[in-house]
């Protein structure tokens, strides 16, 4: 095995769940678990997942991998398909969102198909607008294959917006009341993820999508002063090569650090490819026997360096922590990175194997 690897502890995982449940009562959880869990793999993870009774992914050719995999319940594709894959949905009994007339319009299947529809309440992505919604719910009517098994929509600004929130909750509300009036089975109503779930209290919904925060990281700055959750992930690798450089020497392409002192300098088998962000060259830290080393020079596709100067007793083979959730945590990687966890943590590259404990 590759030394480059992110650790994924499942403990934590399910203490995470735990957490959640208790935090939000009665309603149900529908874990999302697409971009390969947030960069987990926790999805791949048939026995975690087998203890949820619906799961979300993003596209079809996720949850279709779900089905391969093994997992029989019910999976949820939040984003509207395309109708191309109409056929695929049915055949892998795939539960979607929907909210595009052209889909609805185009829908002639003799086989039954759950849909939740998905409201647009102030997002501005996807969603069936609600002057719109009645007109909707009577083309549904007509094609007698389609089960409307939920309600949901997507709150934009849970983190910090309270009174566009509150807007948003209150359109929602209103629109459900319109489907239940039309549907007598609607089994799921959902509005928030993460955000929403800590923030606010919607009295409409029973059932909520858990994202980043059952990975244990924050969805906003203070998420943990609400929820004691804990990472689960450690992205490491191992030292490859040492090296001593003079003064004057260029360190990596397009010699973006040069030395001003003699310098120990070691070189880590992890890069771009992998995830680590080119943006991080001259300023990226990583923590190797306890201590951080600063990455200089560009980062390379494969690998990078770091230099261990002043870091005693470094040897080939010795662990690289990118982030080890203490000394540096995927928070101060993302800002570094002008972005935010959600990101890093799903463009880390298939190449880099996950490692259960």
């Amino acid at each position: 095995m590759r030394t480059t690897i992110m650790e994924v502890d499942t403990n934590r995982f399910n203490k995470n769940i735990s957490l959640i449940k208790e935090y939000i009562g009665n309603k149900k959880i529908m874990p999302i678990i697409k971009a390969n869990a947030y960069g987990t793999y926790i999805n791949k993870r048939i026995d975690i997942i087998n203890e949820f009774d619906i799961v979300a992914v993003a596209i079809v050719d996720e949850a279709i991998e779900l089905r391969k995999l093994g997992y029989t319940k019910e999976i949820f594709v939040l984003n509207q398909p395309s109708i191309d894959e109409l056929q695929e949905i049915i055949n892998y009994n795939i539960t979607i969102g929907l909210s595009s007339e052209e889909f609805l319009d185009n829908i002639d299947i003799n086989t039954k198909m759950k849909v939740h529809l998905e409201i647009e309440t102030g997002m501005n992505r996807t969603g069936i607008q609600l002057d719109k919604l009645n007109n909707f719910i009577q083309k549904i009517k007509k094609l007698p294959n389609i089960e409307v098994e939920g309600v949901y929509t997507h709150l934009s600004s849970a983190d910090y917006d309270i009174d566009y929130t509150k807007y948003q909750l209150q359109r929602f509300k209103e629109a459900v009341s319109v489907v239940k009036e039309n549907f007598d089975n609607i089994v799921y109503i959902h509005s928030s993820a993460s955000n929403g779930l800590l923030n606010f209290k919607d009295e409409v919904s029973n059932l909520v999508r858990t994202g980043i925060i059952m990975y244990g990281y924050e969805s906003f700055k203070g998420t943990k002063e609400k929820i004691n959750i804990e990472p689960i992930c450690r992205l490491k690798t191992k030292v490859s090569f040492i090296k001593e450089v003079d003064k004057n020497e260029s360190i990596s392409y397009s010699r973006k650090f040069i030395t001003q002192t003699k310098m120990k300098i070691a070189t880590i088998p992890i890069g771009y490819a992998d995830g680590f962000r080119r943006c991080l060259l001259n300023q990226g830290e990583v923590i190797i026997n306890g201590k951080r080393a600063k990455v200089i020079g560009n980062i390379c596709m494969d690998s990078c360096m770091i230099d261990i100067t002043n870091i005693e007793d470094v040897k080939v083979g010795d662990d690289v922590y990118i982030w080890d959730n203490i000394n540096i945590t995927l928070e101060e990687i993302a800002e570094k990175c002008n972005t935010i966890n959600y990101e890093i943590m799903s463009t880390i590259s298939e190449r880099v194997p996950r490692v259960f404990k």
